[in-house]
């Protein structure tokens, strides 16, 4: 038994013997294998439809065979049936009759069926000697596979399938048919009168065919294929139709009659194949196009609404308004501007994408509409930053104005009131002449009484304080500034007439004074003690109810320390309390020692021991709440202590770690090893990583919401800023993107120019040794020396060619992507105007036009009407209305004419 080993590297097309692969073989042999066991049905169509194959060739050579496992078994009619198929001679046959003689020349035949590629499994010589009818018709079935079908291919598929696909295809526009195999698709006779009928219309009426007749439309279609395209009868359509599933095997011998028959019209399916090509990438790059504009007139339309309201610096009368000012700020940072940023970055990929897809199928480059170019859109997201950085420096300014002028309107009011009820009736007091009447006594108590006044005035400093708040409050442009200016106006007018009143008593009770003699020494002794107490009392209670303004927790230390300070004077404060109050005894002593009536008032001040005991009162009072609300104001900026050291700690870890990632990014890029697919899924979990790391940013961000809701701007413990986090974010996003996209292209380049691993490679690592800033990028000198490097003869002329090729724009560098286009673009197997010219031309049929018949009949509907929309009427002589011109077409298409 013979036993042929299998071939190897083999391909799907080339010469009349090109191998079809192991694959194949390997399935039709097992197949095979499976049919020892043949069912009575298919052995019988077989051997009807294998032995109508044998004769169509055979009578080329002037014979035949009646019995096809009786007339090979010599191995005579065997050698003649190869030789006339491959158009080959064999050996000379032996001549004798002798079994020896008739295995030799079976083994002969065997013998150039497995030069030819072919492995013969259990199929031996003997056996065909013997007439064994299964090995017979699988060796007849073998050299069929490999000499009438294994050529079959449409767009690289295995021979069984390229067939099947090819049948697909052709009857896909006929009603009733749907072949998807080679033996219940075939039984109603239908998917033959189609493939006839596609190639030859004239032949037979479709539309007359019934489903309901497979006999009558497979009786058809046989004597059609016979009388007119001598294709021998091969199959009986009784046993077709009533056979459940047809032998696989006849159809396919049958049906791969047809396909060499109508050989000569996949001319034209093949250039109809290249054009229909040619219109996916243009129809493909025209989208991309749209998408490219629509994106970018939504994006600067964004930004074009959005400046305005940033450039805004009308302000708000009060703390609230500004706050929902920043609230809407903090919206539109977190919330509205972050789908913009993708947007851009996306923009610019699909920019960079387009451009790539363009270079590849040598169309001219996307120029985008004006206004709409990348750096269009850069230069209004530049600007879109510019103004958003200076709202809110001026939102934090006006808010810490408005801030400063609440407390300074606070002071003013609690300084002011404290003023006015301190004035109230001195006026009046002033403006009296009790003196006239009183008794020298009663006169020197006036004038004593009067000189406490004027130390009290004299010491009496708020009217100052309160010009300063007024001024202050001007000067920060208060809302409400003119009803201070006249609050504090009255304010110091009255003070004046006080100053005026108070001279003009002193000098009437300093001329009585010369008349009145007597004075209690004592009353006077408390008065002069007592004033000035007094007036440390006032100035006690002040402090203790004065507002403040702190923005640290050293600051509210501060004021602790003070207050404390404060206390620690109250024991001696106490004694003279006591002392002052003693005095008061000493008359009331003096009083009931010597029968004085009672004196109840003090001639030479308005002020009561209990007076000064109420307001040491109201002192010791206020001390614990001064205690509490200090307490309170060092737990809040302790509190806003925590939330910077909160946010420190995090910043201070996210700002390295953002940096730490964009010069990984950046390193990647400079330094890819590996395959391109190895670098695109480093560089996805590098995204992968960054995109999880999104929830310390969002984190960050919760951090720095509180810290401005507690109205806190300045954080000694990090040196980065949210605005310095985002700006690092976002930059982080746009590398890992932009380089993705790079080797998206370079994929695409690859792809498309047939470059190997090794080639990029080698491309990568001359780039990366003459990328001598390490940017991704050549200058021109660099490029230069490049090329020099690889044994390029440039004159100036000649490198000025090149630079113009590598950098259209002038830029003054040349990218990798523009580098790896220039290395490949003189051996780069594409498609040309050229090429697509003459694939028109044979759907044309040899015309200098085409009509939009001929396009719809060959082309997919869409393709076909694309073509038809955008074609220019034929101006030649001789063609018929409507004829359109493809050459045109055709080189508008690349970029040659306008289209």
């Amino acid at each position: 038994m013979m036993m042929v080993m299998q071939p190897e590297g083999l391909g799907a097309v080339g010469g009349p013997f090109a191998g079809g692969g192991s694959h194949e073989y390997m399935e039709q042999e097992e197949e095979w294998d499976r049919d020892l066991l043949l069912d009575p049905a298919w052995e019988k169509q077989q051997r009807k439809t294998f032995t109508a194959w044998c004769n169509s060739h055979l009578r080329k050579a002037g014979t035949q065979i009646e019995n096809i496992e009786e007339d090979f078994r010599n191995g005579l009619k065997l050698m003649l049936l190869l030789e006339v198929i491959s158009g080959e001679r064999l050996p000379r046959p032996d001549k004798g009759k002798m079994r020896f003689h008739k295995i030799a020349n079976v083994n002969k035949a065997l013998d150039f069926i497995a030069s030819k590629g072919v492995k013969l499994v259990s199929i031996g010589a003997e056996e065909i000697v013997d007439g064994n009818l299964k090995m017979t018709l699988g060796m007849i079935w073998t050299i069929i596979l490999r000499f009438a079908i294994q050529d079959i291919s449409v767009e690289e598929t295995s021979a069984k399938e390229g067939l099947l696909l090819w049948c697909q295809r052709k009857t896909a526009p006929y009603r009733n048919v749907n072949v998807q195999n080679f033996h219940t698709s075939w039984k109603d006779g239908l998917a033959l009168c189609a493939l006839i009928h596609r190639h030859r219309p004239d032949l037979i009426d479709y539309a007359k065919l019934r489903k309901d007749d497979p006999i009558g439309n497979l009786n058809t279609a046989f004597e059609v294929a016979e009388k007119y395209l001598d294709i021998p009868k091969m199959l009986d359509a009784e046993d077709i139709v009533n056979t459940p599933k047809p032998d696989e095997k006849a159809i396919m011998t049958y049906v791969s009659c047809f396909y060499h028959a109508f050989a000569g019209a996949e001319q034209a399916e093949t250039a109809a194949n290249r054009i229909c090509k040619v219109l996916a990438v243009n129809q493909e790059n025209e989208k991309l196009m749209e998408e490219y504009e629509k994106l970018a007139s939504e994006l600067l339309e964004w930004i074009r609404r959005t400046v305005p309201w940033l450039e805004n610096r009308t302000g708000e009368p009060n703390m609230s308004a500004m706050q929902r000012k920043l609230e809407d700020f903090r919206d539109y940072r977190r919330l509205h501007k972050p789908p913009r940023v993708q947007e851009k970055c996306q923009l610019e990929i699909n920019f960079n994408t387009l451009q790539t897809k363009l270079r590849l199928s040598h169309r001219p480059a996307f120029m985008p509409s004006e206004g709409k170019l990348v750096s269009d859109i850069a230069n209004a997201w530049r600007g879109l930053e510019q103004a958003e950085k200076g709202y809110e420096d001026w939102l934090l300014s006006e808010i810490r104005r408005l801030q400063r002028l609440q407390h300074l309107a606070e002071k003013f009011q609690q300084k002011a009131s404290l003023h006015e009820a301190w004035t109230r009736g001195k006026e009046d007091m002033l403006s009296q002449h009790d003196y006239e009447s009183a008794s020298l006594q009663d006169v020197r108590a006036l004038l004593r009484r009067h000189e406490a006044f004027e130390s009290d005035l004299a010491a009496h400093d708020r009217v100052e304080h309160i010009a300063t708040l007024s001024r202050a409050q001007s000067e920060l442009d208060y809302h409400e500034a003119a009803s201070v200016n006249s609050r504090c106006q009255a304010i110091c007018d009255q003070w004046d007439n006080l100053g005026t009143l108070t001279q003009k008593r002193r000098d009437a009770l300093e001329r009585m004074e010369k008349l009145l003699e007597t004075i209690d020494q004592l009353q006077l002794e408390f008065a002069r003690r007592a004033a000035p107490f007094n007036n440390w009392l006032d100035g006690a209670v002040e402090d203790l109810q004065d507002v403040w303004l702190v923005h640290s927790v050293e600051e509210t230390q501060s004021l602790l320390t003070a207050h404390e300070q404060f206390k620690a004077t109250l024991p001696e404060a106490d004694r003279e309390r006591g002392a002052i109050l003693g005095i008061q005894g000493e008359i009331q002593k003096i009083c009931q020692t010597y029968g004085l009536r009672t004196i109840t008032t003090n001639p030479y001040i308005n002020l009561s021991p209990q007076d000064i005991n109420n307001k040491w009162d109201t002192v010791r009072k206020l001390v614990p709440s001064r205690d509490q609300t200090l307490q309170e104001e060092l737990a809040r900026q302790q509190m806003n202590e925590r939330l910077r050291r909160q946010f420190a700690a995090q910043a201070n870890a996210v700002g390295p770690w953002i940096q730490g990632k964009v010069e990984e990014v950046g390193r990647l890029a400079a330094g890819m090893v590996g395959s391109l697919e190895e670098q695109m899924a480093g560089l996805r979990q590098q995204e992968q990583n960054i995109i999880n790391y999104k929830s310390n940013i969002d984190r960050l961000e919760g951090d720095h919401q509180l810290l401005q809701e507690s109205l806190v701007f300045d954080n000694k413990h990090t040196v980065y800023s949210m605005e310095h986090i985002r700006v690092g974010w976002e930059q982080l996003l746009t590398t890992i993107a932009r380089t993705i996209n790079e080797v998206e292209n370079q994929v695409l380049t690859r792809d498309a120019k047939g470059l190997s691993q090794e080639q990029l490679n080698e491309f990568r690592a001359s780039f990366n040794h003459f990328d001598r800033k390490r940017n991704g990028m050549m200058e021109p000198d660099d490029f230069r020396a490049c090329l020099i490097s690889m044994g390029y003869d440039l004159g100036e002329v000649e490198f000025a060619r090149i630079m113009t090729m590598v950098d259209p724009n002038a830029a003054g560098v040349v990218t990798f992507q523009a580098f790896i286009d220039f290395m490949t673009r003189e051996t780069a197997e594409t498609d040309t105007a050229e090429q697509v010219v003459a694939s028109f031309k044979i759907l044309a049929g040899d015309k200098s036009y085409i009509t939009a018949e001929e396009l719809r009949r060959e082309l997919p509907a869409e393709q076909a009407e694309y073509c038809i929309r955008r074609m220019a009427p034929y101006k030649g002589t001789g063609a018929p209305v409507g004829a359109l011109d493809y050459v045109a077409f055709s080189s508008a298409l690349y970029g040659e004419s306008d289209l």
